[in-house]
């Protein structure tokens, strides 16, 4: 009984912290899925997108603006990403490594901001300032819980990028990922649609950042270190569990925020148990290989029942 009331009392924190990384994994889902880039930028624009709404709200600037100047400096990381890859002929993996690294110092710079230094830990307290979302709340039934914000982000998120991915530019991106040769035969700059899909993408990761940065009271210049690890695990759970359901584009960007929850869950559960917070990392890997090895060991040892040939007939 105690393990059960243990683990109910963390859903609510795992469920917003689904959300949160969800935010996140939607930025990942546009990179990995939609332009078929491997980028490892986002390590570094999440931790970007904290420092700065932080070191923002120390300073007396409104939180919605330091949210917005946060969302401001992710495009700047992928663009500077994007630019490495086509107007600099370094492979995408490589650029992201490379501006990745160099958000590294930038962060530092960032949270040392007026004291002559780097810093490595930046706190923030719900007591002094005006936070959209924080973890002292996550229990309470009042409109200061941050599950409802999120929620709504989320909400608002996966509906803007649904009306922009069907745009002449949004469906031009997607070309790109899916054929560049053809996209450039139908006149598409693929160098430009790139640039943008890898902006987009690090915007929305450093938003994640901002508001997991209130949401847990500091920015650091870790708090971004495997993130493309649990990006990746959310948008493969997420299609793992409802691919055969989820066809509609809107239904796969919500499924890497459930992704992200259920993800969140899985961690709760296994700690309860009693696993150390050390082994977080080599948790997640574990998860990944499973969930990205689960579609293969299902059409190997499970395949399904051959058709038939007025069935194939139907599907042609």
């Amino acid at each position: 009984m105690e393990f059960i009331a243990s683990l109910m009392k963390s859903m609510p924190g795992a469920l917003a912290q689904g959300m949160i990384w969800g935010i996140m994994a939607v930025g990942v889902y546009i990179t990995y899925r939609i332009l078929d880039v491997a980028d490892l930028t986002v390590d570094g624009s999440l931790a970007t997108g904290g420092a700065i709404c932080v070191l923002l709200t120390l300073n007396g600037v409104n939180i919605w603006i330091a949210l917005l100047i946060a969302v401001l400096a992710g495009l700047i990381a992928g663009f500077v990403t994007g630019a490495l890859h086509t107007f600099c002929g370094i492979p995408p993996i490589l650029a992201g490594i490379l501006t990745q690294l160099a958000l590294y110092s930038v962060n530092l710079r960032i949270m040392g901001w007026g004291t002559g230094g780097g810093k490595a830990n930046l706190p923030v307290s719900v007591d002094k300032y005006q936070l959209i979302v924080s973890s002292r709340y996550v229990r309470e039934l009042s409109p200061q819980n941050p599950i409802l914000t999120l929620l709504i982000f989320c909400i608002v998120i996966i509906a803007i990028l649904y009306w922009f991915f069907g745009t002449e530019i949004g469906c031009a991106l997607r070309a790109t990922g899916s054929n560049q040769n053809m996209a450039r035969a139908q006149g598409i700059n693929t160098n430009v649609a790139k640039v943008m899909g890898l902006m987009i993408s690090n915007g929305l990761v450093a938003l994640a950042g901002a508001l997991l940065s209130q949401y847990q009271g500091f920015s650091d210049i870790n708090m971004g270190r495997g993130a493309i690890v649990i990006g990746l695990a959310a948008v493969i759970i997420g299609e793992v569990i409802f691919d055969r359901i989820f066809h509609n584009f809107a239904l796969k960007l919500l499924s890497c925020v459930i992704g992200a929850v259920v993800y969140y869950f899985v961690i709760q559960f296994v700690l309860r148990l009693g696993l150390s917070t050390d082994d977080l990392k080599l948790l997640t890997a574990l998860v990944v290989a499973v969930f990205l090895a689960a579609p293969y060991w299902k059409s190997r040892y499970f395949p399904g029942k051959p058709k038939n040939g007025r069935e194939a007939a139907a599907d042609a």
